[in-house]
């Protein structure tokens, strides 16, 4: 419900001293003062609206008219990072903004990026010489029926692996189910020489750069991924289904790393220190392989080549595939890629509204721009959700909100390179992050499906269900998204950001900021292909646009409340919950061992008690600001606030994790192998398994080390909360 304001725009119009008047003098200064006196009065008593009153007034502006607009908008054409199509896209988001009264800039950065040359992949029955041809694939995403945007869809760049390894490699195909480590060592169990083969493994487990190299590592020549019907089609395929079409292909990065190439660790800024060509080739984090993503419709006809023994029941294929083999042959595949690896500019777009009270805290909402294709879902149904809601916190402006802290709107680009706009930037701007940022809040798949899902740093949890009573869910107006959300079969209702699956990692797994990831949805089949358009989101991702307002409210309210909450809305009580929780799970991974997680208890038991003192402090001074009014408290609260808003910051090592330095972050980073993956205490994790595969007491006293790395941490945020000295 709208809020209604006093409007006073007649008492301003009114002439206090009307010259066409036919009073007397005295009579209209008698006028002018009572109405003078009137407005004074009306300034004394009228309080402004209070906070809370402008959050409601934002939940009521949703629009999903506007939402469908500007998806519209951003998904006429594909848009790679550094094409004219991603730099007019930006612009679309830099107007967008500006209209809303948030004055936009472009920050650039020049950085490597990846397009295909040159692909071609070819199939013999046999190995050569064979006296039967090779058939060659088309390679080609088939334009469906009645597109609208057939001619944009004709401009898209062909499907390929940004970063994949130019060369040509043949040899025969061997079937590696998800391409997981688990999975090679399974084929070496079962007698399977990979050495020297083309690997042909399916998307679904693992993020795709590690499936090349775990190809790499066990001597394959090259690798073919394909996205399997099972797990993407579904019953019907697009346009008369949700599913990925027979020609579907999930393109995507391989590259290992985070941020630009060439300048691992500091900003692509110009005239910066650069990594060679070379160097980057030699870093380990560019395949070290030949390889190419495929269709079903090929993955299928590969699969059809390949005999030997039959694979294990859980790698087999849908109903009607034909069995699945290992391998090696008689199947002979012939791959060539080649790309072209260029310094491109990429542009991010910013905007901000300046806090009234406490401008130099900064609470971040961040989206990605650019796509493989035409990104309905990923990443423009949260660019258009983005937005939305800089139009609605426009609409405040208007009503007289201003923001207690500073809120940023960031358009992250190139991230699906490998989270690189959004990286270089936090590498820019590290130290003005780690002291003044309250918290980053993403959002780039903001409508897939219907399903609400949350990702955070355990001390936002309770804020994030907060917002979500609040909000109505887009698929049961009955009830709230809360609701549906708490008796969803998810086994835990909120994630954790250990995964670098997209733009949050800079911010929690470099610098230590606590963050979010919203969406609706969760996967979708046409995901990273030429099928992700506007028509197939009308259709199935979002009909009526409404999971993109709800996603916007959430996000939306979520910002807010950071934005203009006295004390900031962080527990770290239920932050120490969970840290003992995951130093049971992994205590049990290593019964028997000499390895003793005693000090990581006791860390944890401090943090505990100083999450449960600062939640004492702040209630008090709740009370106190009441009673005698805030003023004379504004330093107590700020103070306390820096507490809670430094606190992820001590969870952070300056070395990082081990061999991967860049990962500062102990409590939360991803899967040694698989970057999508999210692990807690991934260094501890990282030294068990490989103290279980050497069982050498040097490791054994690694892992112990790990231990105590993590224990410190814990302490030094328990100071943090404490706020003294020892």
């Amino acid at each position: 419900m709208e809020t209604r304001m006093m409007d006073t725009s007649s008492l301003e119009k009114t002439p206090l001293l009307d010259r066409t008047a036919t009073g007397a003098p005295s009579a209209r200064l008698l006028v002018a003062g009572v109405l003078l006196i009137l407005l004074l009065l009306l300034g004394l008593t009228a309080s402004p609206p209070s906070k809370a009153t402008y959050h409601s007034l934002f939940l009521s502006l949703g629009d999903n008219a506007t939402a469908a607009r500007h998806l519209l908008a951003l998904t006429r054409s594909p848009h790679v990072a550094g094409t004219p199509a991603n730099a007019d896209a930006a612009s679309y988001v830099r107007s967008a903004l500006s209209a809303a009264s948030f004055p936009a800039h472009v920050a650039s950065y020049d950085v490597l990026l990846s397009y295909p040359v040159l692909r071609s992949l070819a199939l013999s029955p046999s190995p050569p010489p064979s006296s039967v041809p090779a058939t060659a694939f088309h390679l080609v995403q088939e334009i469906y029926p009645g597109v609208p945007f057939a001619d944009a869809a004709a401009e898209a760049l062909p499907a390929f692996h940004a970063y994949a390894r130019s060369g040509s490699a043949a040899g025969p195909a061997v079937y590696a189910n998800y391409g997981r480590v688990e999975d090679f060592a399974n084929l070496r169990a079962m007698g399977v020489n990979v050495t020297g083969a083309v690997v042909l493994a399916r998307y679904g487990k693992i993020y795709r750069g590690e499936i090349v190299r775990n190809a790499a590592a066990v001597g394959a020549a090259a690798a073919v991924v394909y996205t399997d019907s099972k797990d993407y089609s579904g019953d019907r395929w697009f346009p008369d289904g949700p599913g990925m079409p027979p020609s579907g292909v999930q393109a995507g990065s391989t590259y290992r790393g985070i941020g630009d190439p060439t300048t691992p660790g500091w900003p692509s800024s110009a005239g910066c220190e650069r990594l060679s060509a070379a160097e980057v080739a030699t870093s380990g984090m560019t395949p070290g392989i030949p390889s190419l993503p495929v269709s079903a419709r090929d993955g299928e006809a590969i699969q059809r080549s390949i005999g030997g023994q039959a694979a294990p029941h859980d790698w087999q294929g849908g109903e009607g595939a034909p069995v699945y083999r290992l391998g090696p042959g008689p199947g002979f595949l012939n791959l060539t890629y080649i790309g072209n690896e260029t310094l491109a500019t990429i542009e991010n777009v910013c905007a901000m509204i300046e806090g009234e009270d406490e401008p130099d805290r900064y609470v971040i909402l961040g989206n990605h721009r650019d796509a493989w294709t035409f990104g309905a879902v990923d990443p423009n149904s949260g660019t258009a959700a983005l937005l939305e809601i800089a139009q609605r916190l426009g609409k405040l402006r208007k009503r007289g909100w201003r923001p207690r802290r500073t809120i940023v709107f960031c358009n992250w680009d190139a991230e699906e390179y490998g989270l690189i706009g959004s990286t270089e930037w936090v590498e820019e701007n590290k130290e003005m992050l780690a002291s003044r940022a309250i918290a980053y809040l993403n959002v780039d798949c903001a409508a897939g499906g219907p399903g609400f899902h949350a990702s955070t740093t355990p001390q936002l949890d309770e804020i994030i269900k907060q917002a979500t009573k609040k909000v109505q869910d887009p698929d049961n107006f009955s009830q709230m998204v809360y609701d549906s959300w708490v008796n969803s079969n998810d086994s835990k209702l909120i994630g954790r950001l250990g995964g670098r699956g997209t733009d949050f990692a800079a911010f929690v797994q470099h610098v230590g900021v606590p963050s979010v990831d919203l969406f609706f949805g969760g996967g979708y089949p046409v995901y990273h292909s030429l099928y992700d358009d506007f028509v197939w989101m009308q259709k199935f991702g979002d009909p009526l646009f409404h999971r993109q307002v709800a996603v916007a409210s959430i996000w939306g309210l979520v910002a807010l409340r950071l934005a203009d909450d006295e004390f900031l809305p962080f527990n770290y009580i239920s932050y120490a919950l969970e840290l003992q929780g995951s130093t049971k799970t992994l205590e049990d991974k290593v019964l028997g061992m000499p390895v003793t997680f005693t000090p990581l208890y006791r860390s944890i038991e401090e943090l505990e008690k100083a999450a449960t003192n600062i939640d004492k402090e702040k209630k008090a001074l709740e009370l106190e600001v009441g009673l005698v009014g805030r003023r004379k408290d504004l330093l107590k609260v700020r103070e306390l606030n820096d507490r809670l808003m430094m606190a992820e910051r001590a969870f952070t090592d300056r070395e990082g994790l081990f061999h991967r330095e860049w990962y500062k972050h102990l409590i939360y980073g991803p899967s040694l192998h698989d970057d999508y993956g999210s692990n807690s205490f991934p260094g501890i994790d990282d030294a068990i398994e490989k103290a279980k595969s050497l069982n050498t007491s040097d490791s054994w006293r690694f892992v112990q080390h790990e231990v105590w790395r993590v224990a410190r941490v814990v302490t030094q945020a328990s100071l943090v909360l404490h706020g003294k000295f020892t």
